[in-house]
């Protein structure tokens, strides 16, 4: 029996609408870059003032950009680099915090 074929209306993973969205992309591009900074530094125990603030930054323009977000792949990629800043933020607050050996 044949059947129409009926086209992928659904799209992929990174599918856009095809309209640009310079906000969105430039908070995720300012997330991703955040995240990955505080993710590598929140490795070192020195740098626990750069992981922190970074991923605190990062925590708010990911929660932001996923709040005006319009397309799956804007999401995908802020949610990478909430998730990598979440850590580096976490990881940096306990190896000192935000103003650990700064004040006081």
């Amino acid at each position: 029996m044949a059947q129409a074929l009926r086209p992928n209306t659904v799209g992929g993973l990174f599918a856009t609408d095809g309209k640009p969205h310079p906000l969105q992309d430039t908070l995720l591009a300012v997330t991703l870059v955040l995240g990955l900074t505080s993710f590598v530094t929140a490795m070192f125990h020195d740098l626990h003032l750069l992981s922190s603030w970074t991923g605190l930054l990062g925590i708010g323009t990911g929660a932001y950009g996923q709040w005006i977000s319009e397309t799956t792949r804007e999401r995908f990629g802020l949610i990478v680099g909430l998730g990598a800043a979440a850590i580096g933020f976490f990881l940096g607050m306990a190896h000192g915090g935000l103003f650990g050996g700064v004040i006081g």
